[in-house]
């Protein structure tokens, strides 16, 4: 057994953190940021700012640069945490031998800005299937990368558990702390309240959480449409692909919508094509409105999706390659304002300058990994992005060896003219 990795929390502060929106304690009142638009000529702009689906009008974007890199080391696990991994076997897995003496933090599929330098990042479940997950703990982690010496601080975190019993069908554990094999969660926001939505592929479902991880309502279910891990199938045919639920999901900027993003293709539906759904907080029902997100390539999948303002989103695309075989780790601009959302890419991930040679490999930075599922916006013109290392099975970076989680921060190389509600 490999020890316990020890954690060093880093002191220096995220660059770009900007100071904490007020969050109100339970039993009092939140404040409410204002709804207002965006300035007419912020609209305007962001209008003219769109092309045809690649990018190529007048208004494309250039080759996106890194500027900043920091990593968390792959055998970093929760402190003091059960033991997992179990179902794994004993077999060596990119040198790595299950099971664990503790909680790995990994499979980083969601993230929250916190602005204070810090952010919530959300691990998925677990080991990569409902099978093999039953002993790894959902939760949600907070970190602190520090740039300036390439490392990431892992600060804390909370797991996620069920004790009011909003769940009605068997959980895995009797405490009703949730695990891998109850949900597969790969989608997280905040809402102005403090709480949380995130996005569950095995319903698909949407799930509300408080600020400490306790479910707070019943799971939302989309309607006609269930995976093969569904637990209300009973012997129904479902018509959405094993874990292709909802792996991207975005909160309006006025805090009041939710557009989860399928990560597989509906029965029935073109071949490539993934609904974006409507969902109103405040009547806690999906409005019937959707979207159809079209993937450059049937076998492409998303990662992450996140809104810019009222009507444009960015969205992570990604082959399910790694390392020297990967082509597609792209991020895209979409507008829901045009039947074709109008894609454009504004970084391609495998091709970023880096002139500084931050990520230690020459004047191009590759973030060569199978699945890359975070992006947050730093500031108009700079995004974070992080991997889901599968631990242990993802080698992108290194073959034979367990990838890393990273965090790196991009540049364009023009504004995104967001609404600044995208980044409270």
């Amino acid at each position: 057994m490999r020890r316990r990795m020890t954690i060093t929390i880093g002191t220096a502060a995220l660059a770009l953190a900007m100071s904490a929106p007020a969050v109100a304690e339970p039993g009092h009142a939140t404040p409410t940021p204002p709804v207002t638009d965006p300035a007419p000529t912020r609209q305007a702009d962001a209008e003219r700012s769109g092309s045809d689906r690649h990018g190529s009008g007048g208004h494309r974007f250039g080759r996106a640069t890194l500027t900043g890199f920091a990593s968390l080391p792959a055998l970093t696990f929760v402190p003091g945490s059960e033991p997992s991994g179990a179902q794994l076997g004993t077999a060596p897995v990119n040198g790595v031998t299950p099971p664990f003496t503790g909680q790995p933090v990994q499979g980083f599929s969601g993230i929250v800005r916190r602005h204070d330098g810090t952010f919530d990042v959300l691990s998925d479940n677990g080991y990569g299937s409902k099978s093999n997950s039953a002993d790894f703990l959902l939760r949600v982690h907070r970190i602190k990368p520090d740039f300036r010496r390439g490392t990431v601080a892992l600060l804390g975190g909370f797991d996620l558990s069920d004790p009011d019993g909003h769940v009605t069908w068997p959980l895995t554990r009797p405490d009703r702390k949730l695990t891998g094999a109850d949900f597969d969660v790969e989608s997280i926001v905040r809402t102005f309240d403090g709480t949380y939505w995130i996005g569950d592929e095995f319903g698909p479902f949407l799930l509300h959480f408080s600020r400490s991880g306790r479910l707070l309502e019943a799971p939302v279910p989309l309607p006609g449409v269930k995976a093969p891990e569904n637990p209300s199938l009973n012997g129904e045919q479902p018509n959405l692909g094993r874990s292709k639920g909802f792996e991207g999901m975005a909160r309006s900027v006025d805090g009041r919508t939710l557009y989860p993003l399928l990560e597989g293709t509906v029965t029935g539906d073109t071949a490539g094509t993934l609904r974006i759904n409507e969902f109103d907080l405040r009547g806690r029902a999906y409005t019937g409105r959707t979207w159809t997100y079209r993937l450059e390539s049937p076998d492409n999948a998303i990662g992450d999706m996140i809104a810019v303002d009222r009507h444009r989103f960015l969205v992570i695309e990604r082959d399910n390659l790694q390392g020297d075989a990967a082509l597609t780790k792209r991020i895209y601009l979409v507008d829901l304002r045009h039947p074709d959302l109008r894609k454009t890419l504004v970084a391609d991930l495998l091709d970023l300058a880096d002139p500084r040679r931050l990520g230690g490999s020459g004047e191009t930075f590759r973030f060569p990994f199978q699945t890359i599922e975070d992006v947050v916006i730093l500031d108009d013109r700079t995004l974070g992005v992080l991997d889901d290392n599968n631990f242990p099975f993802s080698a992108g970076r290194t073959p034979g060896k367990p990838d890393d989680n990273e965090f790196i921060t991009v540049r364009l190389t023009r504004p995104l003219l967001s609404d600044p509600r995208a980044r409270l």
